[in-house]
């Protein structure tokens, strides 16, 4: 059987054991889990595995996952995390079976495709409580999500929910979340039913470990917590979880010492971007069969501490192994943890095979 590089080595194992973890810490505390499965690009075999696990339900921001999740025989329901465009709602009510919205019009479109084809569809509307990616601004978001309640006849709103850390780089606090749940708290007032309350992602693990989150948060969508046991935003390793899940595994095609410092005129890079050099005299250099179209160089993680990653083509990546104590060659494999950015776009390269191990 051939074997091809670079590729993502992907344990099973320890995806599983993530979810486990997760789901215990949520469920004690009465919260809903979404398994995002967005990183992966909706891997059915991912998903399964999340779902066997511990996850209630399955979210993904692309239309065509959650299609894939569904002719693949995963078990929902759907969650679809990315507020629809307007063009995808057909489908977008057809296989997902809770909707995120932020603007009347798609609620109402909803409601409308939802009546002609007879499917129970539930709505979270996101409130934007300072990140500043979707949602109603916190400011008015009681009076405009009542009015869209009352307008629906065939859809149902079913909670509230934000996001923090995507965007903005906010972070969830005991204020902002507090903030949700006194604007959840006002709504079923006027609603005279419960809502839930989606306000929880990786991010909020911290919160829920530490104690300080409110009650009433009874939705996380997790997926980086999952596949990587990695925050980004808290930028930080869960130390519950196992970061072995995904590596990546390159080729070396070129061994040799040179100038640390390019010679010639300079220009900018393929990207437009210039790049800087630190002059340290010869060094000895490897380049591995993947580039800026497979991987974020500058979230590679090497196993071995002493190498350093310097830059990246398209399809070269170039790292320093001067201080390294073993010896390279021409058709050795490195081993490099990722990154949220990293893994995304190598899980996103056709170029990139994935293996999967137990």
């Amino acid at each position: 059987m051939s074997i091809f590089f670079p590729r993502v080595v992907i344990n099973i194992d320890s995806i599983a054991y993530n979810t486990q973890k997760i789901a215990e810490i949520c469920h004690s505390n009465d919260i809903e889990l979404v398994g995002v499965t967005k990183l992966a690009l909706a891997n059915p075999e991912i998903a399964r595995v999340m779902r066997k696990n511990g996850v209630d339900k399955l979210g993904d921001s692309r239309l065509k996952n959650i299609i894939k999740l569904y002719e693949n025989n995963v078990p929902g329901p759907y969650q679809l995390l990315r507020i629809p465009m307007i063009s995808e709602l057909p489908l977008a009510v057809k296989y997902a079976d809770e909707i995120l919205v932020s603007m009347p019009e798609t609620a109402y479109e909803i409601d409308k495709i939802v009546g002609e084809l007879q499917k129970n569809v539930q709505i979270i509307y996101m409130i934007d409580v300072g990140d500043l990616r979707e949602g109603v601004w916190y400011e008015h978001a009681i009076s405009e999500i009542y009015e869209v309640s009352k307008q629906l006849k065939f859809a149902r709103l079913v909670g509230i929910g934000t996001n923090v850390g995507c965007y903005g780089g906010v972070l969830p606090t005991k204020e902002n979340m507090n903030m949700l749940l006194s604007i959840k708290n006002e709504l079923e007032k006027l609603l005279g039913y419960e809502l839930k309350v989606s306000g929880g992602s990786t991010v909020t693990l911290k919160m829920l470990e530490e104690g300080s989150l409110p009650k009433g948060i009874n939705q996380f969508r997790v997926g980086e917590g999952i596949i990587l046991g990695t925050d980004a935003t808290g930028d930080r390793d869960i130390p519950y979880l196992k970061q072995d899940t995904v590596i990546l595994e390159a080729e070396v095609v070129e061994v040799d010492y040179k100038p640390s410092v390019p010679v010639g005129e300079l220009g900018k890079d393929a990207f437009g971007r210039t790049p800087h050099f630190e002059d340290k005299g010869y060094r000895k250099r490897i380049i591995l069969a993947v580039g800026e179209q497979d991987v974020k160089p500058d979230g590679l993680i090497p196993f071995d501490k002493n190498i350093k990653v310097l830059h990246a083509s398209s399809d070269h990546l170039i790292i320093d192994v001067t201080d390294c104590d073993r010896e390279f060659h021409v058709g050795d494999i490195l081993k490099f943890r990722m990154s949220y950015g990293c893994a995304l776009r190598a899980f996103t390269s056709p170029y990139v095979e994935k293996l999967f191990v137990v």
